[in-house]
């Protein structure tokens, strides 16, 4: 599938945080969503990326944000690696159906069966105001996304 583009409806979607508890983005309509795809739990750029999120959360959710990072890890691997690293955000599994949730956001590598680098910043109606997709091993930088929240009024 192709990425949503900018002024898209971003695809809906239902998947369980690390305890299991479904979290649907249309359920979060009303403040913007920040959807970040990453590939692995426990790989050095996805920590450091994480990690910057985490640790710039307070400006990220200043105006109402809530950051979901997404991967195809199992929800247990996630969890222990949260716990680990004290993220603060959501982690959600799209485990199964496999990379569904990607495929939907045009980010799955359907030959290796793990997401891309892509985040995607959701307003309040549900629609895609800006993207990013990076290639494998380049990360993403914290400055793009407080730009775009700032440019939808976060």
């Amino acid at each position: 599938m192709a990425q949503p583009l900018a002024g898209d409806v971003a695809p809906d979607f239902e998947l369980p945080d690390t305890h299991g508890t479904p979290v649907r983005l249309s359920a979060l309509r009303g403040g913007p969503v920040v959807v970040v795809f990453f590939p692995f739990v426990f790989s050095r750029v996805c920590t450091s990326e994480l990690g910057e999120l985490r640790d710039n959360l307070p400006e990220l959710t200043a105006g109402g944000a809530r950051v979901l990072a997404i991967s195809t890890d199992a929800m247990f691997a996630q969890r222990a690696w949260a716990e680990s690293e004290e993220f603060g955000f959501d982690l959600l599994s799209d485990f199964w159906p496999h990379g569904s949730t990607a495929r939907a956001y045009g980010v799955l590598d359907e030959g290796s069966g793990h997401a891309l680098r892509g985040s995607f910043l959701v307003d309040a109606e549900g629609v895609v105001r800006w993207s990013v997709v990076n290639p494998r091993g380049q990360a993403r930088q914290l400055g793009d996304y407080l730009a775009a929240l700032a440019g939808v009024g976060s």
